[in-house]
């Protein structure tokens, strides 16, 4: 038996065997053979292998997730099947007399710069779905597996070093019970995902990849933060009694599902749900929501070789809109870079993308994107209760000329005989300080502002909220953090305007006081946290922790903060 501590990152407790989903070594030996003919007989059955592979993914994805994601493993299909690639692997083998490892990569490395060097953006992309496939086909010419989630088929515990959004979005609540990294945190995607997905995780353990092997049995403790490897009987039994617990838990939780969110003194509050895809608005329904508070659009930009169209788009915004009837849904614009990229967009290389071009700043420039979006949301407007939101604004005229663009759109849109709804609110996403800090100036402009504490609170206090050395300052509940929420909060109160909060400081418990002592208005998070939050909001008075706000502001530092609201609601 070993435990390891991780960070809790999605509630609950699953016990499964672990499916490592780490990247295989991939090296080999280059040498003279005597047998060509072997060598590509090697070839075509890894070929075979990867094709059988990819036809089974292509069947789940399309089944899971719909069309649009089974499109990218069409095109790794094609790819296998394309005698331009094939040939000159089986010809350099002949010629060569080289082993079928090194005439795979040196031929395929070779069409990847010639694509990648392209003016044709389509392809560019090309060139991503040939270095995909060729590692596929090399795993197998090595005869090392090559791990995908979209291939689990039995229960498992998935353990990787992290989760990229796509990985994440191909997981099987059905099959995946659960998941442990080495790195993240509460607020990195794979966690956030776990949350939409509801399935327990602890992310951030630093060690789990090389402490778990393929097949060995796990607990994934996500409420407490910890991973059990090769659990005694004694705690396979104390887990099992602890996930029963849980459920019986999120039962009661479920009693309020209908219920309206009151504090202790009568004030309503607003609980919302955070989601990715139209599938994940049944899980805000499910869990009590009063709507979507922050809606993700760039997961439907990802797991594709191109970029959705319009039609795409106004089918998804659409399908949301009508899921929620007359809640509000607020819809973040594509929010692109950082840690989200799109091979197909051909996103500069950057020394720091999180402070580069990416969310607005690349609609702004990359109109021919931008604009199909606003389109597909306008038209889709008048199917429910829509608020769009922009997301990375740093200036007031950014926020101008993006709502600029928004209104002639609406008005080509008329003029074109499409219906459009007069009542969309348009916001912006408060998450870099300076806008933090002339909120009041955003405030006569903007019909609301939704706070995304995730990146506010790791510019404000420069620490990469993904680097696991400096992520001692990533504090929510840091006084530099609850002023600038605060400022926020009255700006918007002075003008009339509401102020909601998107990221995961909303369905914290020990932020849920603080902030409704500030006077947030919405509070929008996973799916999962709103029941919980209902529950502890039933509890709390929002005048008497209206009573500490100077106090709270005025402290010096989040121990301070988290003791003083312990002290006051536990």
């Amino acid at each position: 038996m070993k435990q390891l501590k991780g960070i809790a990152a999605s509630s609950g407790i699953a016990i499964a065997k672990a499916y490592q989903l780490v990247a295989p070594e991939l090296t080999y030996t280059k040498k003279t053979i005597d047998n060509p003919e072997a060598e590509i007989t090697r070839l075509d059955n890894a070929v075979e292998i990867s094709k059988r592979e990819l036809e089974k993914i292509k069947e789940h994805t399309l089944n899971e997730l719909g069309a649009e994601h089974a499109e990218i493993f069409s095109a790794h299909l094609l790819v296998l099947s394309d005698p331009e690639l094939i040939n000159p692997i089986k010809d350099k083998i002949t010629n060569e007399k080289t082993v079928a490892e090194a005439a795979l990569e040196e031929v395929s490395s070779m069409f990847i710069d010639m694509f990648e060097n392209m003016d044709n953006e389509y392809m560019r992309e090309r060139a991503a779905d040939i270095r995909d496939v060729t590692k596929r086909v090399l795993a197998h010419l090595l005869g090392v597996s090559f791990p995908n989630p979209a291939l689990i088929d039995e229960e498992v515990i998935v353990i990787a070093e992290d989760l990229t959004p796509s990985d994440t979005a191909q997981l099987n609540r059905q099959f995946v019970k659960g998941f442990a990294t080495d790195i993240g945190g509460r607020t990195s995607h794979s966690a956030i995902m776990a949350r939409s997905l509801e399935i327990p995780a602890v992310v951030g353990t630093s060690e789990v990849t090389k402490s778990v092997s393929q097949d060995e049995l796990v607990i994934i403790d996500g409420i407490d933060g910890h991973v059990i490897i090769n659990p005694s009987d004694e705690q396979l039994k104390e887990y099992k009694k602890k996930q029963e617990e849980f459920e019986k838990q999120k039962a009661l939780w479920a009693e309020l599902k209908d219920e309206p969110t009151f504090t202790s003194d009568g004030e309503q509050i607003e609980l919302v749900g955070n989601i990715g895809t139209p599938e994940d608005a049944q899980g805000v329904i499910n869990n009590g929501g009063e709507g979507v508070g922050l809606y993700r659009t760039e997961f439907l930009y990802m797991g594709k070789s191109e970029m959705p169209s319009e039609e795409e788009q106004f089918e998804a915004y659409k399908s949301v809109l009508e899921q929620m009837g007359d809640k509000p849904v607020v819809v973040r614009t594509l929010d692109v870079g950082g840690d989200k990229e799109l091979p197909y967009l051909d996103l500069p290389k950057e020394m720091n993308p999180f402070l580069g071009f990416r969310a607005i700043r690349y609609c702004l420039e990359n109109e021919q994107v931008f604009r199909p979006q606003l389109r597909a949301l306008l038209r889709a407007s008048v199917y429910g209760n829509l608020k769009i939101m922009f997301p990375m604004i740093a200036t007031l005229e950014e926020f101008r000329k993006a709502k600029a663009i928004l209104l002639d759109e609406k008005e080509n849109l008329r003029n074109e005989g499409h219906e459009v709804s007069d009542t969309i609110e348009v916001g912006i996403m408060v998450e870099i300080p300076s806008t933090a800090v002339i909120a009041k100036q955003f405030a006569k402009e903007v019909d609301f502002f939704s706070i995304g504490t995730n990146d506010l609170i790791q510019y404000t206090m420069a620490a990469d909220r993904m680097n696991e050395q400096v992520s001692y300052l990533y504090q929510p509940y840091h006084p530099a953090i609850l002023n600038l929420v605060n400022n926020v909060i009255e700006a918007a109160h002075s003008e009339g305007k509401w102020a909601g909060m998107c990221g995961e400081m909303a369905g914290d418990p020990i932020a849920i006081p603080i902030l409704l002592g500030l006077g947030l208005d919405e509070f929008s998070m996973s799916a999962t946290s709103i029941l919980p939050a209902r529950t502890q909001l039933k509890g709390i008075s929002k005048k008497e922790m209206a009573s500490y706000k100077d106090k709270l502001l005025s402290m010096s530092t989040a121990e301070e903060v988290v003791a003083f609201v312990k002290e006051k609601t536990q």
